[in-house]
């Protein structure tokens, strides 16, 4: 295993991230090289510390995925998993998992029945429940002779039909048992949300939320919460003014009843600069000013669980077709106030290098403030 310490990564959009023990963790993606689209490598893996502000790249091994854009990732129990994903025209329904807390960063391929397994797609979302993966829509392909035509989980794109393989949206759920490795689709119960792909979802204890998303030319605006006990849809009507529709956004959970909406793609290929807070249980919605003119689409969003979301990446721009102007910035938001620890951490990290009296008192320190802030303050 191989690693290298750099103040930056590449540029992407489209990629997996997740955090685990405050590390995030950045893998695959896309960008552009020479106005050529570019995939990146699916055998490097991209480690983030937060409270040192520092990357690390990991040379990955095993299983290598093919494919290495528009995954479906997620953190379960300390692995990192992904399904499904798109290259060109190319889509695929495999599932690799990789062990983070080992940190030999060995790609293993999950042997399942494919009889049972969703169709290859990207742009789908998931949640994590009870130790079970929880996948929801997408974009993708599917054997003619697997279609219904009366059957509404799949809207065809007329546009891509090609002899005996259509590619279309869907609206399926699709359960993954990673101790079991079975793929299982439950009977779904209430108002079914459209098919779609390029939404986002966060779950909040039983719940799971998804919000906006993409089917034909058509930026959703609706919210849907689902029952992971009982697998039963309700579609939430907010009760006060709502952001407008988009795809490529985010959507996180940052307390027991917030998700926060961050960036996409809107109508008339806007790239889109707003973030919201919504709380589930009186179903308002109220407008932030974090991301400001700053505009995202198709980044990531991760929350460490103290009311802070960081996002990486991303598109700002989306022109004839083409992600443009990517991004390899790491942006922290604070919902609520910050912790005396990560103020202290900025604090001393601002100015202990310019500060005689202060690098004097470094050996003072509380080991764990130290320890996170030697990397900030020593000299390149």
């Amino acid at each position: 295993m191989d690693s290298s310490r750099k103040k930056s990564v590449r540029e992407r959009s489209g990629h997996v991230a997740v955090l685990q023990e405050n590390l995030l963790y950045i893998w695959g993606g896309f960008t552009l090289s020479a106005s050529e689209t570019l995939s990146l490598p699916p055998d490097e893996l991209c480690v983030f510390n937060a409270e040192q502000d520092t990357w690390e790249i990991f040379d990955m091994n095993g299983d290598i995925p093919l494919l290495a854009s528009g995954s479906c990732g997620c953190c379960l129990d300390g692995h990192m998993y992904i399904f499904g994903g798109c290259e060109y025209n190319w889509h695929t329904n495999e599932m690799y998992c990789v062990n983070l807390k080992d940190r030999t960063y060995t790609w293993k391929y999950l042997w399942y029945n494919s009889d049972s397994a969703p169709s290859p797609r990207d742009q789908a979302s998931c949640w994590v429940y009870k130790g079970r993966i929880i996948y929801f829509g997408g974009y993708g392909e599917k054997l003619l002779d697997d279609y219904d035509g009366c059957n509404t989980s799949f809207i065809v794109d007329q546009a891509s039909w090609l002899e005996d393989v259509i590619w279309g949206w869907n609206n399926e759920v699709h359960v993954y048992d990673p101790v079991k490795s079975t793929w299982q689709e439950p009977r779904m119960f209430g108002q079914v949300p459209p098919a779609r792909a390029s939404h986002a979802s966060a779950v909040l204890g039983s719940k799971g939320y998804i919000y906006g998303g993409n089917q034909l030319e058509t930026q959703m605006s609706d919210i849907h919460c689902l029952d992971l006990e009982s697998w039963t849809w309700t579609q939430i009507t907010p009760q006060s003014s709502a952001p407008a529709g988009r795809s490529w956004h985010t959507l996180t959970a940052v307390s027991e009843s917030t998700v926060f909406l961050l960036g996409g793609l809107g109508a008339g290929n806007k790239a889109m600069s707003d973030s919201w807070l919504l709380d589930v249980e009186t179903h308002t919605w109220r407008e932030t000013d974090h991301l400001k003119k700053n505009t995202r689409l198709w980044h990531s969003a991760c929350s460490p669980g103290d009311s802070s979301v960081v996002v990486f990446g991303g598109s700002r721009d989306f022109i004839n077709s083409v992600f443009t102007d990517h991004c390899n910035d790491v942006l922290i938001f604070q919902l609520q106030p910050q912790s005396l620890f990560r103020i202290c951490l900025n604090y001393m990290s601002s100015n202990a290098t310019s500060s005689h009296f202060l690098r004097s008192q470094l050996s003072h320190l509380p080991p764990r403030l130290l320890s996170a802030l030697q990397p900030r303050t020593l000299p390149e």
